[in-house]
């Protein structure tokens, strides 16, 4: 028995010290300082290691990089790094509903957006010091989050980058996991564009849509009435594309399920990353009830 408590011991403290969690500033001026929470697994000589960046949801007015301690914990002890970033939140005391404004709803993502890009840059150009793989960087994202993800992979980068032009030329993102998450326009998404995308949301979503619809369901004649396609509508399009992707749908669920990749569910995350990376290709939707006696809606397959 106490050999058995000994090796259990043993093992907690080796997963302990097997990774390593720094704060860093990755852009700072007389203003504004941004910090990030950069998750590193143990070092193995030779080896350079795969960076998740990941932005927390909030509607761009709360949250926090902290929030998602746990699944830069998980992925470090798997081996991948995770820098968790700190983004302006320019709704902070704003409307990001129905009666907000469409333009600063839209500014709101640019500048998310360009923080998100920024942070990328500031990981490449301290790649060596952390021994990182610049060219196996994934981004993620919960809600909010996901919308800076899916728009950082999407946008012209020249054309929307409120700062300087500081990532390498032709970057692109190794794949991209978002939760509960939406672009403003699928047709961004191309053959030459696309990455494996990792997808989980509620069917049932009346804060993101699942599939195309508007932001918040706000009506036409609101005035922050922003269309946007979901999780669903962009399997479809990648599925037309004939490009990598997994979507989960909850059933009947809403916007609750955002956070699933990054609490209950980090096994998909950890064995789509480890997909992506061996080069294996997939199209799959897997179907989930979501338990919350709601009705799924007009989806064959929830049915």
């Amino acid at each position: 028995m106490k050999k058995i408590l000994l090796f259990f011991i043993v093992l907690i403290f080796n997963n302990i010290e097997a990774q390593e969690i720094k704060t860093l500033a990755y852009f700072q001026n007389d203003t504004l300082k941004l910090d990030l929470d950069l998750y590193l697994p143990k070092k193995k000589a030779g080896e350079k290691i795969p960076l998740i960046m990941f932005a927390f949801g909030g509607g761009f007015s709360g949250g926090e990089r902290t929030s998602e301690k746990d699944f830069g914990k998980f992925m470090s002890q798997n081996g991948y790094a995770v820098a968790s970033i700190s983004y302006s939140l320019y709704m902070k005391g704003k409307d990001f509903g129905c009666k907000g404004t469409l333009s600063e709803k839209i500014k709101a993502i640019q500048i998310g957006v360009s923080d998100m890009w920024q942070a990328t840059a500031f990981m490449i150009e301290n790649a060596d010091k952390y021994n990182l793989d610049t060219s196996k960087i994934f981004i993620s994202g919960i809600s909010a989050g996901a919308e800076i993800g899916f728009h950082a992979s999407f946008w012209d980068y020249k054309l929307m980058n409120l700062y300087k032009s500081n990532l390498p030329e032709n970057f692109k993102y190794k794949g991209f996991i978002g939760g509960s998450g939406a672009i403003q326009d699928i047709n961004l998404i191309t053959k030459e564009k696309a990455i494996p995308m990792l997808l989980a949301h509620g069917n049932n979503d009346d804060t993101v849509p699942y599939a195309a619809g508007s932001h918040r369901s706000c009506p036409t004649n609101a005035s922050g009435w922003l269309i946007l396609f979901g999780s669903y509508a962009v399997y479809n399009q990648m599925n037309d594309l004939h490009k990598d992707i997994e979507l989960i749908t909850f059933c009947g669920g809403g916007h609750e399920f955002s956070g699933y990749l990054f609490h209950e569910g980090q096994q998909y995350v950890l064995d789509f990353v480890n997909d992506v990376l061996k080069g294996k290709k997939f199209q799959s939707h897997l179907i989930m009830p979501s338990k919350n006696g709601k009705s799924s809606g007009k989806y064959s397959f929830c049915e």
